[in-house]
């Protein structure tokens, strides 16, 4: 296999679903007979594991040196030995800890469960075991009640004689679809200690909940300077944590200035942080001075969810520096400097924290604006195959890989599986939808937290990325794909391994999922008051911070290089690869046109007789009857998308090499996309040129990108890319053709240029419904790296 298929998604056979309990398939015939399998675990294939949850222990005997007890319990299977946590001087101790042990790992035909005396100098003291048969052990299988614990006595090490003391147990065979799955100590990870121990388990995280502050600098007034020769020149500073953004300088020198300008800032429920305004004095071009400083809770602004008009306050500022030790000035309010404000908190917006063209979530703030969800999206992340050792132990090279999905507001992440090359997950999870045109994002990592030698002050290291937008997919069909990670080094593009995944978009509503295809992607606030360029790149990039603060004090924490690889924090930075890679999509677009062109030549040279007779007949036809050339046109469109029907796209797309110019990228150009920003180069001017150079050529390959996108996304109407779009522009099509027919050519020219030239009282602000139509088409910037 040449590295082009090694490049590609694959199609796989998994065996999915539960079978119980002898190869009987719950849901087709087993157990269960329906069409479709009930159980939540449909998409991933069925682990077993013993389960043994201890509870409690009562009437342990105190040791008769030091009379007390501290009791733990040792679960024991073959070679795999699981401890709770001990308890000093506790004769009835309660533990509640749950223990699973993977199937295919059990080599022992008996379980033991110890409970043992910590002794801190000799050998933890033996207090008695009990001792399970694993034929006997019962199988559950949800939704079944959790299995009921029970007292077993206590016996002596031969297992002949009873002994004091009794313990209470529940021990069951079940599957990853158990309650008791995400709680459990797991016996893979056996060698993971301290505060580690977190880092291994599945974990679901929410982002918070990101605000747009808007604040309004109207004026201040008796803004007073040292220096009482002059008028003071103004500006005001605002800070919001680590945000910091200024007005203008008032252009006139006064000591009421006046600005009207608006500041914007990000802020995440629940609000920790505060809005601090200074106002500060230019004293000469190297120096400020503050004049006054307010410090406002960010609950002192109303929450607004249109763009009604938010009321304007005048709050008193702290005096700061001059005039703070003399008393009576101080409490003389009339000479207090007073600031002009207007401030709410935008719940219209989306506040973006991901890029647009990878967005996964377009909800406003507020909940109260949120629609019905459309559908559901299932994802069922089974293993990996092949990985890349990534970090030294014990003398070899070896992998500690979890799996973060993020779609909306839902962060997941499964467990790790240590020391493996093939790690098996076989974890579902479930997101809402509520449009499809958009994007779920699945990353591979290598655990660099499990408390091991080599994690101190370690990363997480990137194992590959793989994206999926929705609506490239068929509804109700169950996807198992198998993708190639793929990761940009310094050296090339390199395949780190392969994730597999089994997928399914269940379409709750097709008339919703219709009616949002007229429909803008984002809020209409965005329309009706938009935010500039700078202003969306740098609330972004904000956003993309305070996420990734937010979910790296959860526990376990999603380390910031987890949630910036994860939101491509760096996917606006300047790239040569990148900049060649949109131009050759343009130029793929145009090599329609070319081959048009040289077709018409053809005809011209009566290459083909038959073909230039029938282009004369049908263009002597319609220079006859120009009313026919609009309704031919969209007959043929309608006729083409219908042939294209056959060779539709059967997988979602997937990274490709080819499209990002990976594979024919130089050592010199990714020598510059991996240099450092700003640039590590010696020379300060050829530093701070090159910098320019590459913002501005930044922007350059954004436009570009853009262009091919708009290109790109004309292609998809009769591509089949995305089915229901296509098959709505189709309808369309066929509809528009019929109604052209019949109408005259005049009437419609009519019509159109009195609706082209209409009053600016009857047009909207908002975009028009084939405006969003196309917007929401999909374009192959999915599909680059």
């Amino acid at each position: 296999m040449g590295a082009e298929d090694d490049y590609k998604a694959k199609e796989t056979k998994p065996q999915l679903g539960e079978r119980w309990p002898h190869g009987g398939f719950r849901g087709g015939g087993g157990w269960i007979s329906s069409d479709r399998v009930t159980s939540t675990y449909d998409l991933v294939e069925q682990m077993h594991f013993l389960y043994v949850r201890v509870v409690k222990a009562r009437d342990l005997p105190p040791n008769p040196v030091t009379g007390s007890c501290d009791p733990y319990v040792e679960v024991k299977l073959g070679n795999y030995k699981g401890k709770t946590k001990h308890f000093d001087k506790k004769v009835n101790p309660e533990w509640k800890q749950v223990f699973a042990f993977s199937k295919e790992k059990i080599q022992s035909s008996i379980l033991e469960v110890f409970v043992r005396d910590k002794e801190m100098v000799q050998r933890d003291d033996y207090l008695g075991k009990v001792v399970f048969d694993m034929n006997e052990v019962p199988t559950r299988v949800p939704p079944d009640s959790p299995l009921a614990p029970q007292w077993y006595r206590l016996v002596d090490r031969r297992g002949e004689s009873k002994v004091r003391g009794e313990v209470m147990l529940a021990v069951w065979m079940g599957t990853q679809a158990d309650e008791a799955f995400s709680e459990a100590w797991h016996a893979d990870a056996a060698s993971v200690h301290g505060e580690g121990v977190h880092s291994v388990r599945s974990k679901v995280y929410v982002s918070p909940k990101l605000w747009y502050l808007r604040v309004n600098i109207i004026e201040a007034q008796d803004v007073e300077s040292q220096d009482k020769s002059q008028p003071p020149q103004v500006f005001v500073k605002a800070q919001v944590g680590k945000q910091v953004l200024k007005t203008k300088v008032c252009q006139t020198r006064t000591t009421n200035p006046f600005w009207n300008e608006d500041l914007l800032f990000v802020v995440a429920e629940p609000f920790e942080e505060q809005l601090v305004l200074t106002i500060e004095c230019k004293v000469d071009p190297s120096k400020d001075e503050i004049a006054g400083r307010i410090v406002l809770p960010l609950n002192t602004f109303e929450k607004r969810l249109d763009h009604r008009a938010v009321h304007s306050r005048w709050f008193n500022l702290e005096r700061f520096g001059f005039g703070v030790l003399e008393g009576d000035r101080r409490n003389e309010l009339k000479f207090s400097t007073r600031i002009h404000l207007r401030g709410c908190l935008e719940g219209g917006y989306h506040v973006l924290d991901e890029s647009t063209m990878y967005i996964s979530d377009q909800r406003p703030t507020a909940r109260q604006l949120w629609k019905q969800p459309v559908g559901i999206l299932e994802v069922g992340i089974l293993s990996a195959q092949g990985l890349v050792p990534m970090k030294p132990k014990d003398g070899r090279k070896t992998t500690d890989a979890y799996c973060v999905a993020k779609y909306g507001l839902k962060w997941v992440r499964t467990r790790t599986i240590l020391d493996s090359l093939s790690p098996k997950w076989n974890e579902q999870y479930t997101w809402e939808v509520y449009d499809p045109c958009t994007v779920i994002t699945l990353g591979v990592f290598d655990n660099g937290h499990l408390g091991g030698e080599n994690s101190a002050g370690g990363k997480d290291s990137r194992i590959g990325k793989v994206r999926i937008r929705l609506s490239t997919l068929e509804t109700d069909r169950i996807y198992t794909m198998s993708y190639p990670l793929l990761v940009l080094q310094p050296s090339g593009v390199k395949k780190m391994g392969e994730l597999q995944l089994a997928f399914r978009f269940t379409c709750l509503s097709l008339a919703n999922i219709i009616y949002l295809y007229g429909h803008p992607l984002l809020p209409k606030m965005h329309y009706l008051h938009p935010f500039t360029v700078n202003q969306v790149d740098s609330l972004r990039y904000q956003a993309m911070n305070i996420v990734a603060v937010r979910l790296g004090r959860a526990e376990p924490p999603l380390h910031k290089e987890v949630v910036e690889y994860m939101l491509d924090v760096d996917s606006h930075m300047w790239s040569m690869r990148r900049s060649k890679a949109n131009f050759f999509r343009i130029v793929s677009l145009f090599s329609g046109v070319i081959s048009m062109s040289k077709w018409l030549e053809e005809v011209c040279k009566w290459k083909n007789p038959i073909t230039t007779m029938l282009v004369h007949v049908l263009f002597c036809i319609l220079i006859c009857y120009p009313e026919l050339i609009l309704p031919t046109t969209f007959l043929y469109m309608f006729l083409i998308g219908i042939w294209n029907y056959r060779s539709r796209p059967r997988q979602p797309p997937h990274m490709d090499t080819k499209l990002s110019w990976a594979e024919a990228v130089n050592p010199d150009e990714l020598d510059e996309e991996f240099d450092t920003f700003p640039t590590s180069k010696a020379e300060n001017i050829v530093k701070m040129r090159y910098d320019r150079l590459r913002s501005v050529s930044g922007r350059i390959q954004t436009v570009i990108g853009d262009m091919a996108t708009q290109g790109e996304r004309l292609q998809a109407l009769l591509s089949w890319r995305d089915p229901r779009a296509t098959s709505l522009f189709v309808v369309f099509c066929l509809i528009t053709a019929v109604i052209l027919y019949v109408t005259p050519f005049k009437i419609i020219a009519l019509v159109a240029g009195l609706v082209y030239l209409r009053h600016p009282r009857f047009r909207s602000k908002m975009p028009s419904p084939p405006i969003n139509f196309f917007r929401r088409l999909p374009a192959r910037a999915d599909s680059m790296l």
